[in-house]
């Protein structure tokens, strides 16, 4: 455990990596995993275009983020054709716990910059979540494809990771988004704890 938190830490910057337990539940039901993986991927995808809309103002942001719709709506739809070729059907999309809570913690009011950063440090965390929750599953499933089908959205999920640090940095002091990304990465580990443990959710 301990190499693997060293791991998690040294590739992702998490503090805490998630609960081995975690893969056990969701293998259990892959219609429940698969479905909340496709919604993931669909509020992924829609979250970039309120970005984009909102800091219309960033040429660089919007000339980054503007490929990444295009393929979180392909991972969408990629989840999609795996829920239908196993004969399954995408359920309802549920409440997102972890993500509301990222959002209660971002700065409320103030100066916009202080916004932008903890829009672009929210999407971070969030894509490096997910990636290292989709490595779990392409080394913990039973299922040898699926294990290979989570490798491909863990190695796409961990560009995402760092393209939003450096949107942060490219607009705003290094220092600055540093200090504050420390400040995120206590957060999440205090909520990582505080979460149930549940194998029908990617977060």
């Amino acid at each position: 455990m301990e190499q693997d938190s060293i791991d998690v830490k040294n590739i992702l910057g998490l503090q805490l990596p998630s609960d081995p337990r975690w893969v056990d539940l969701a293998s259990i039901s892959l219609e429940d995993i698969l479905t909340d993986h496709a919604y993931c991927e669909q509020k992924a995808a829609t979250t970039c275009i309120t970005l984009i809309q909102r800091y219309s103002q960033h040429e660089l942001l919007i000339t980054e983020l503007a490929p990444i719709v295009t393929e979180e709506w392909g991972h969408f739809r990629a989840v999609l054709a795996e829920l239908h070729k196993r004969g399954l059907k995408l359920g309802r999309q549920r409440k997102d716990v972890y993500v509301n809570e990222l959002i209660g913690f971002q700065v409320k009011g103030g100066h916009p910059d202080d916004r932008f950063l903890d829009d672009m440090l929210t999407m971070a965390l969030i894509e490096a979540r997910s990636c290292e929750r989709f490595k779990r599953l392409s080394e913990g499933l039973d299922d040898a494809y699926m294990r290979k089908f989570y490798r491909k959205f863990m190695e796409s999920e961990a560009g995402h990771y760092t393209l939003f640090i450096t949107m942060a940095e490219h607009y705003l002091p290094k220092k600055k988004v540093r200090d504050r990304w420390k400040q995120w990465l206590v957060f999440e580990k205090d909520l990582m704890n505080r979460m149930e443990i549940r194998g029908d959710r990617i977060h």
